[in-house]
């Protein structure tokens, strides 16, 4: 998967490090507002020893439609302001790019905007772009449905510099139907970020933290959003949208699971095809005499309890293991 990176700021280094870390991505060129580092290497300054030949550019070095045709990507990954969708956001969309802002603030237009763009290509926006936090949200959101009646509050904890309320304190307090009056602010030394929501039962008191140790974790986020997002229809997206299908429990979680029960389902499709076909009489491939039944047939499958590979089920005899009941 081919990465642009626009903003390299502090966590814009850290995001641009994690990129290069992962064997499945490439990243095609970091872009700035300013010249300077213009058409420095990202893996020298990063201290990185992977060789990558990416470079930075400036915004006035090309227009996005020469940068984008000249080093083409799959994924633009944004962590600078809002003003920078409006150098990239048409024309990404116009050539399919997938989007992954984790800009802590838009305006209402730009909002708009990201909508517009979503009907062309896959946009996902998220002021904190951390699983922990995109976690915490949809726990807090499960625990109030399940205690609506709680008193709750949002805690955020940033460095001393920072001026205003955090945007994810603001999207966890929407995402949970809190004024801004349950929103408070601790602003204190060097603290990354911490964001907790604090549940107060009758009898008991659950605190959900999440602490942001070192910028990577964003980098983390940015980079499980555009693996997920670039297999997903146009629209516009949430980091939760993709987690929650995390949350069925009786669904596998690991790739090797995920890949075992499609195997298994493919090849019980085409079994079942296979034996439809002779029920109807319409097999002639394997010169079977066809199996006859009135409609409508209920099939029930009795099959063995354990296969040790999927592939086992090529040589089960489908007619043996089916009953074809009559209801």
């Amino acid at each position: 998967m081919r990465v642009g990176l626009v903003g390299f700021g502090r966590t814009g280094r850290s995001v641009a490090s994690v990129v290069l870390g992962t064997p499945e991505m490439s990243l095609a060129w970091v872009l700035r507002r300013t010249s300077r580092l213009e058409h420095r290497s990202v893996a020298e300054i990063l201290g990185d020893d992977s060789g990558a030949p990416c470079q930075i550019y400036s915004i006035s070095e090309f227009s996005a439609e020469q940068l984008l045709d000249q080093m083409p990507v799959d994924v633009i990954i944004d962590f600078s302001s809002e003003e920078g969708l409006s150098y990239y956001g048409a024309a990404a969309a116009a050539r399919g790019v997938a989007i992954v802002s984790a800009v802590s603030h838009y305006s209402e237009s730009k909002q708009r905007e990201l909508a517009r763009l979503a009907l062309g290509t896959r946009v996902l926006w998220s002021p904190n772009i951390t699983l922990g936090v995109n976690f915490l949200m949809l726990a807090s959101q499960t625990l109030q449905r399940i205690a609506p009646e709680l008193d709750v509050h949002v805690i955020e904890e940033h460095f001393r510099e920072k001026a205003s309320v955090s945007g994810t304190a603001q999207r966890i307090a929407e995402s949970l139907c809190l004024g801004p009056d349950k929103v408070h602010v601790i602003r204190a030394g060097g603290i990354i970020g911490v964001h907790e929501v604090l549940f107060g039962f009758p009898a008991q008191t659950v605190r959900l933290r999440h602490e942001a140790i070192s910028r990577d974790a964003f980098g983390n986020g940015a980079v499980f959003a555009a693996q997920h997002l670039v297999n997903h229809p146009a629209g516009l997206y949430r980091l939760e949208d993709l987690l929650i299908p995390y949350f069925a429990l009786d669904v596998p979680l690991t790739t090797q699971h995920a890949r075992a029960t499609n195997d298994w389902r493919r090849r019980v499709a085409k079994r079942l095809r296979g034996l439809a076909q002779r029920v109807e009489g319409r097999s002639t491939r394997d010169k079977a005499p066809a199996l006859t039944a009135p409609p409508p047939t209920r099939v029930a499958l009795e099959l063995p309890d354990v296969f040790e590979h999927a592939s086992a089920f090529d040589d089960v005899l489908v007619e043996d293991a089916v009953e074809i009941s009559l209801h």
